[in-house]
């Protein structure tokens, strides 16, 4: 794993291709999107720890927000077509009353100019091409909504910074828009900063300058900016194998590792080496431990290779292929 600063500017798909640049590995991916302007933490996963972004989906979010009132926008952000909007000038007491509304479990309906697949398409397609997007609501948590700081130097257009610890799929564009019209006027969201994803955040976050200065220095300083696999996994249960286990487990075969607490049936379980090595994902299946997410290449039981190893070492009885699966010489 990587966890990377993303600056405003690039996409999170631009973040990708430099990592998988940089780092040689054609397989990367990443833990959430971000908008080009907005910033912060962005966690990816390269080679076979793609393998664990599913366990990151559901990690929730913090977000340092920008809040402009007096305007509404096409896309709900500083990038979309602004349209002054004609209300009563917003106070800081109107803004604090109108928050209270969007703690808790609420109904958020994404923006138009969003990833939502609406018929097979992206919402935003759509919307580039001139068709009306009105998106279906869906459930979202806010755990923590704050204002603070106030800007309103210019009364007509006041500026809001917020506070936010939301679950995934909260959209703090939505969250803008939302309370704009809460306090009877527009908002859109002006900048936004990714503080927190899940246990990641921005100040352990690696800048792409720390990181362009690390590949250059060679494949070894780009290591150490790297994380284990299963960062962030803490609250996954796991179980330590012995050398057959592995063996058994890089074949995608049942165990049951020494010393397996009691788990419900179903649990994921992270699988480990001996030496530390993450062997893979497992889950819970009658009391033994079925292979989910293999990140070892297959490999013989020790006994088997133990056999071949002794074999080896002596001198076979005459006529006998000390290793009977191998062909003849032609």
């Amino acid at each position: 794993m990587l966890v990377v600063a993303k600056p405003a500017g690039p996409t999170s798909h631009d973040v990708v291709a430099l990592v998988r640049r940089l780092s040689g590995t054609r397989r990367v991916g990443h833990g959430g999107t971000l908008d080009p302007f907005a910033s912060g933490v962005l966690p990816l996963f390269l080679g076979v720890a793609t393998r664990l972004v599913e366990y990151h989906l559901t990690d929730t979010k913090s977000y340092r927000a920008t809040v402009c009132f007096g305007a509404s926008s096409s896309t709900d952000d500083l990038e979309g077509e602004l349209v002054p909007i004609d209300g009563p000038v917003v106070s800081l007491a109107a803004a604090e009353t109108a928050l209270t509304g969007f703690r808790g479990e609420i109904e958020q309906r994404p923006p138009a100019y969003s990833a939502v697949k609406v018929a097979g398409r992206r919402a935003y397609a759509l919307a580039r091409a001139g068709a009306t997007v009105e998106l279906a609501a869906r459930r979202v948590r806010i755990d923590r909504l704050e204002i603070v700081s106030w800007d309103d130097s210019d009364p007509v257009r006041p500026v809001a910074v917020l506070e936010v610890d939301c679950s995934a799929g909260t959209y703090v564009r939505s969250l803008a828009r939302d309370l704009g019209a809460a306090v009877g006027s527009g908002a859109y969201l002006g900048a936004l900063v990714r503080t927190a994803s899940g246990p990641f955040a921005l100040d352990g976050a690696v800048p792409l300058d720390d990181m362009r200065a690390a590949a250059a220095s060679g494949q070894e300083a780009l290591q150490a900016l790297l994380l284990p696999p299963d960062t962030g996994l803490d609250s996954m249960p796991e179980a330590i194998l012995s050398i057959d286990d592995v063996a058994a487990v890089s074949r995608g075969q049942f165990v049951r590792p020494r010393a397996l607490q009691p788990l419900d049936e179903g649990v994921p379980i992270r699988l480990r080496a001996d030496d530390g090595r993450l062997v893979a994902i497992g889950v819970v299946r009658g009391g033994r431990v079925a292979p989910d997410k293999v990140l070892v290449a297959p490999a013989e039981p020790a006994s088997r290779r133990l056999d071949l190893a002794a074999a080896a070492e002596s001198d076979p009885p005459y006529g006998v292929d000390p290793d009977p699966a191998s062909p003849d010489d032609a």
